[in-house]
């Protein structure tokens, strides 16, 4: 997905803050939440997700989406990961 279209698809979706996440190489958040929504498109690199016991991974050009304080688990590729979010 191009990353004007995406950000079009936000602010008309509501997310008001929008911005770009870098996470490190091999990186890991353990079991958390966000006081947000979320919902991003992933840049480069790649983020494994795992929420109420299904893992899922996200490549380039792929879209994931968190409700307001889901509770996840983060794992980063090996190159990291970068990704437009927005938030609400």
């Amino acid at each position: 997905m191009d990353q004007d279209l995406f950000r079009r698809e936000l602010q008309a979706a509501g997310f008001e803050q929008i911005t770009t996440v870098t996470r490190e190489p091999n990186g890991f958040l353990d079991t958390h939440t966000h006081p947000f929504e979320a919902k991003a498109l992933i840049l480069s690199g790649e983020i494994t997700l795992v929420c109420g016991g299904r893992e899922q991974r996200y490549q380039p050009g792929e879209v994931f989406h968190l409700a307001l304080a889901e509770p996840h688990t983060e794992r980063y590729g090996p190159q990291g990961v970068s990704y437009l979010v927005g938030r609400k």
